[in-house]
């Protein structure tokens, strides 16, 4: 039952992140309540602020779970597997479509993207997009650590592999928002970037 529990209860975030993400796309930022988000999901303000202390932390929080999903795979992947392997299939693992997207699919990609980037440029969000980005990055960096061996303390490489891996899922993300309608596949971008900071980042060929 512990386990149904936490399902459920991760189920019920996402969907408030999510539908978070939607509306403020939708309709910009100042323009969505708590309520409106708590109606989308079917559940009350109340529930909302259980899990969010404000729509800003909501908007934030799928980067800061994705992200934190991220490090709790890389760490189930297989001793033997190539770091960067292993960090890109956790990576890849977080994109799949949830059942939050499924009930509430994003509009076309022009639409989308233009709601997105206003979203995103909404000072309002910076402070908890920066706070999210710093947990992640710190619990990535924990579980480099631990798969190589190395010490957060004495060590910067599992912090610098922490700080290009979220580089790399950023650059992608944001390459997708700037692609032509039809992007390419994000899951494509992020193994195209997670490729080329494995190889060392060569010059390109052409």
């Amino acid at each position: 039952m512990t386990g149904l529990r936490e399902r459920k209860k991760a189920e019920t975030r996402a969907a408030l992140g999510w539908a978070a993400i939607h509306l403020t796309a939708e309709r910009g930022y100042d323009n969505v309540r708590v309520e409106d988000i708590a109606e989308a999901v079917g559940v009350s303000p109340r529930t909302f602020n259980n899990y969010f202390a404000s729509k800003a932390e909501a908007i934030a929080s799928r980067h800061l779970d994705r992200s934190l999903r991220t490090a709790a795979a890389l760490r189930e992947r297989p001793a033997e597997e190539p770091l960067w392997a292993a960090l890109t299939q956790a990576a890849l693992e977080q994109f799949t479509r949830g059942p939050e997207v499924e009930a509430m699919p994003s509009p076309g990609h022009a639409q989308w993207v233009a709601g997105v980037r206003t979203m995103l440029a909404e000072p309002a969000l910076q402070g908890e997009r920066l706070r999210a980005a710093a947990i992640a990055e710190a619990e990535l960096a924990a579980a480099v650590a631990e798969r190589t061996g190395t010490d957060l303390a004495t060590d910067m490489y599992p912090r610098l592999v922490a700080a290009a891996a979220s580089a790399a899922v950023a650059v992608a993300m944001q390459h997708y928002l700037d692609s032509a309608d039809p992007p390419s596949p994000i899951e494509r971008l992020i193994t195209d970037a997670f490729t080329q900071v494995a190889a060392g980042l060569p010059a390109p060929s052409h």
